[in-house]
């Protein structure tokens, strides 16, 4: 049973560390956390993230490619740390302002660069889950162009946020600049890479006359985002003026939530 376990175990980490969206975790971590008096501590927790993947790559993912996105999270995040540790008292409070936008339009330029050149991302990941003779169809490599577009669009609003809360607003920890719609947007781009696969491969068994359920409808890709609004509402009450508007948003999210439920909530698939 303790082979068994520990086989089941090392099966789970490697599908964990497969995801695109375990590479872009220091990411997140460090444009949500950074701010005034939080720079330091917000490239230790990201280079740490970024180290400790690597690593656990090696040990779990033995064969695999070197991963273009961890690579690049262990060079950015070092090269933080150590200009951080040198700066002066004015340059480290321009990186403590700035950093969140800086990191985000990196991840932009990451994932469209590589669109560019012909390798998005997220194509080293999934290739390590699908059976080789799929890696040049073109279905397969249309869905990686596609969502890698989309975190690159995700990262994108979010730098733009909080370069409006910066610049604009002059309010780093601006609720809804530096925290909802960075938040937002990267959940959305989050479920778009669980949901639009499994649309992909249910249209292709489709086309191909396979057996096999229906495309997920999109009220499965929305759902996540309406069950945001009732904390996101609660948060606007607690943190915000705009009463109103906090309690608008837990009524709105509380209906879309049930009503993104009914559609197809324990149909049967039709014949």
């Amino acid at each position: 049973m303790s082979t068994a376990g520990g086989t089941a175990a090392a099966s789970g980490w490697r599908g964990f560390l497969e995801s695109p969206v375990v590479g872009m975790a220091p990411w997140i971590i460090f444009s949500l956390l950074v701010g005034p008096g939080r720079f330091e501590i917000s490239v230790a927790l990201a280079l740490a993230c970024s180290v400790a993947l690597v690593l656990l790559g090696r040990v779990a993912r033995r064969g695999s490619s070197w991963k273009l996105l961890e690579l690049c999270d262990v060079g950015f995040f070092a090269g933080l740390a150590v200009v951080g540790a040198l700066a002066s008292e004015g340059t480290l409070h321009w990186l403590e302002t700035y950093a969140g936008e800086v990191s985000n339009i990196a991840l932009t330029l990451i994932a469209f660069g590589s669109m560019a050149f012909r390798t998005p991302f997220t194509l080293q990941y999934a290739r390590e889950q699908v059976d080789p003779a799929l890696w040049d169809t073109p279905a397969f490599l249309r869905t990686n162009y596609v969502i890698t577009g989309v975190w690159g669009l995700a990262f994108l609003v979010a730098a733009l946020a909080g370069g409006y809360g910066d610049l604009v607003l002059h309010n780093p920890d601006n609720l809804w600049t530096g925290w909802i719609i960075q938040i937002l947007a990267i959940v959305a781009a989050l479920r778009f890479t669980e949901w639009y696969p499994e649309v992909v491969r249910a249209r292709t068994r489709r086309d191909t006359g396979r057996p096999g359920p229906d495309p997920p409808p999109v009220s499965d890709l929305l759902l996540p985002l309406a069950s945001l609004l009732v904390p996101i509402g609660i948060a606007v009450l607690v943190f915000d003026n705009m009463w109103w508007l906090g309690a608008a948003l837990v009524v709105a999210g509380t209906l879309l939530t049930k009503a993104l439920r009914r559609p197809g909530t324990g149909a049967a698939p039709s014949a």
